[in-house]
């Protein structure tokens, strides 16, 4: 009898029916196109942090710069240059200088590693040391003096042989190249961390674990490519050959060096020592990485720890906006219309109720009891919210899919970095991750998808479900007051 009245109540009130359908259709599309665009911003945001974080890396320490002049910290690179005498024959001869730093933070003791290793809830650390290599290479050319008319000429200076008066000295001067590139020292022993390892290996290999003490060095293929660096090719570094083992790709198109070294020939690079610059953390649970934070600044003193939700704050573009966009108006928007949906779909059951009055009238003289009355308009309006699920899942699914079949381009970037110019990591939160960005000016470009997952999947039926018992509520508890007296003495 149950699906039989259903049967029959679905056939006679078919506009009823889709109305309802419809309403609970759109809210529940909605949730899933704006819950599966949230998931897109997520994914596209982590494709952003990888770029800086590496792959596996959950969190960094690192240590703030000292402002220049303070603590014994020069205020400016200085280069210092041979002066030529006159009768040097190399005096025209071209002159290279490099200086080599430690860029973006102050250095830790590689001590350190250990104690953030030590630490509960840490599964790894491996230090790394960001450099920023400034090469200014060039030559001082004397210039010829010309003595005036009647006298002899000679090479300038402080007069030259033969020099008269009334000369003049012509020609000369210096002419220097300034070349600035970021240099990043990595654990060798260690290569599952670090941002070498959002970097793919395009052209010869990686780095050894026991090339720890072996000038070699991996170029990023931006650099190698306007340099024209090639695998076996060599890279001087402060008077140092580098050979070129290996040509790398970053996944994100936007490198975090532009030359990785073993991290014992970057520290002596830079005369530092048994210091790095920063540890990059993995947590053994990813749900930790609050507490393990909360241990690490609180063990390990004087050090500033991020996590990838730090520096997701810093992203800005229309990736920052789309995503504040999806998780506030659109969330809000969806719960509104589904608010709605419910709403209309209980009014309307609730008024079908009323004008089947002398139907529910005449079934409780015949025996029903109020319970079984209630059950069959809430199993009616149970499968018009199932009915409406399916549509809903339909549409939104069509929708999803055809957000990720466009995938509209996205611009992201991290706050504050540096220029490319000086090829060192940037500022702000940029700089938060060691080897930073190269630039804050260069947006990524990451295309929007909108995956849909099982659980949202599921949630689409339960509110489905909960439509329909939602509307089986109203159109129930109408039609438990009805007394068969009262009833049988209306028209329908």
């Amino acid at each position: 009898m149950f699906f039989t009245y259903l049967r029959r109540e679905l056939r006679r009130r078919r506009k009823a029916a889709f109305v309802v359908a419809s309403g609970l259709a759109l809210g529940i599309a909605l949730v899933i196109v704006v819950t599966s665009v949230s998931a897109g911003m997520n994914a596209a945001q982590d494709k952003v942090l990888q770029s800086l974080y590496g792959l596996g890396t959950d969190m960094t320490v690192t240590k703030a710069q000292t402002p220049p002049g303070e603590n014994g910290q020069p205020s400016r690179p200085r280069f210092q240059f041979d002066a030529k005498g006159e009768g040097d024959a190399n005096a025209d001869a071209e002159q290279s200088h490099d200086i080599v730093m430690p860029q973006g933070f102050q250095t830790l003791d590689a001590a350190t590693v250990g104690k953030v290793s030590g630490q509960d809830g840490v599964a790894q650390a491996v230090g790394g040391l960001s450099l920023q290599v400034m090469k200014v290479n060039g030559q001082f050319k004397r210039g010829e003096f010309r003595g005036a008319k009647g006298t002899g000429g000679g090479r300038g200076g402080s007069g030259g042989s033969g020099g008269g008066q009334g000369g003049t000295v012509e020609g000369g001067g210096a002419n220097f190249d300034v070349n600035s590139f970021s240099v990043y020292g990595a654990d060798v022993a260690h290569p599952a961390l670090g941002p070498l390892t959002t970097s793919k290996i395009t052209s010869g290999r990686g780095f050894q674990t026991g090339e720890a003490d072996t000038a070699v060095a991996v170029v990023d293929s931006a650099y190698a490519t306007q340099n024209k660096l090639a695998v076996d090719s060599t890279l001087t570094i402060k008077n140092t050959p580098f050979k070129v083992i290996g040509i790398a790709t970053a996944d994100s198109g936007d490198a975090t060096a532009n030359v990785y070294v073993p991290l014992k020939q970057a520290q002596t690079l830079a005369g530092t020592a048994d210091k790095i610059t920063t540890v990059y953390v993995q947590a053994k649970d990813s749900q930790a990485i609050g507490s393990v934070k909360q241990a690490i600044q609180k063990n390990v003193p004087d050090t500033t720890v991020t996590t990838s939700a730090d520096l997701a704050d810093t992203v800005s573009g229309s990736l920052s906006t789309a995503s504040s966009l999806a998780s506030t108006v659109g969330t809000w928007l969806s719960y509104a219309v589904l608010a709605a949906a419910f709403l209309v779909a209980g009014l309307l059951t609730s008024s079908a109720v009323s004008r089947r009055v002398r139907e529910f009238g005449t079934l409780k003289a015949l025996g029903w009891k109020s319970g079984r009355v209630t059950r069959q308009v809430a199993g009616e309006a149970l499968v018009n919210g199932l009915i409406g699920g399916v549509l809903g899942i339909g549409v939104g699914l069509a929708a999803a899919y055809a957000i990720t079949a466009i995938s509209p381009s996205l611009t992201a970037q991290l706050a504050g970095g540096g220029g490319r110019g000086a090829g060192g990591p940037g500022g702000g939160g940029g700089r938060m991750f060691g080897a930073a960005r190269h630039t804050a000016g260069k947006a990524v470009d990451v295309a929007l998808t909108a995956p849909v997952s099982l659980a949202t999947i599921g949630l689409a039926v339960a509110l489905a479900v909960a439509g329909g018992l939602v509307a089986g509520g109203f159109g129930g508890w109408r039609a438990s007051r009805l007394r068969p007296a009262d009833a049988l003495r209306r028209v329908e």
